[in-house]
């Protein structure tokens, strides 16, 4: 379980990955007052010797925290990129059973770019092996931060606190 972390205009202080904190760490922003909560796990307590608390489900930074918008390479981000969806036969993958392909195979001097690599189904992988000739649909190319964040946001989320969703859509 963790805690979402909103920057000081109440947005996601990421959404690339999803900005969040183990309960350890939310307890130190709270006990550091670098973060205020908002929502509270009600079944959670944690204690020591002498103090006792509810774990944040939602906490909000004090003081803003500027955003990046780079855009870093990972095969979560390409799935992403390709809407979860096998550029080679349109199927629709899941995390699970995604798989990253090199366009150009790495044994013959292809890299792992973004605009060397696509979203693969297993079985699409497995048929298009070491073949450089096999194209995808629609060729790789490296997206902006705001079309991944698009990407995301119609994604449907699972949380583990209700109340994130008032502050992901």
């Amino acid at each position: 379980m963790s805690t979402l972390l909103l920057n000081a205009d109440a947005n996601p202080v990421s959404l690339l990955p999803l900005s969040t904190l183990s309960w350890e760490d939310a307890i130190r922003y709270l006990v550091a007052e670098k973060a205020t909560v908002l929502e509270w796990y009600d079944d959670w307590v944690v204690r020591s010797e002498r103090w006792s608390t509810r774990v944040p489900a939602v906490m909000i930074l004090n003081e803003y925290q500027r955003k990046k918008t780079t855009v870093r390479f990972s095969k979560q981000n390409v799935f992403l990129r390709d809407n979860f969806i096998c550029q080679y036969c349109d199927a629709l993958v899941t995390r699970k059973n995604a798989t990253l392909d090199h366009v150009l195979p790495i044994s013959h001097g292809g890299q792992t770019t973004w605009n060397n690599c696509t979203t693969a189904c297993t079985n699409c992988n497995s048929r298009k092996g070491n073949n450089r000739k096999i194209k995808p649909k629609s060729l790789p190319s490296k997206p902006t931060y705001y079309q991944l964040v698009e990407r995301i946001k119609n994604l449907k989320h699972e949380v583990p606190h209700p109340a994130w969703l008032d502050y992901l859509n």
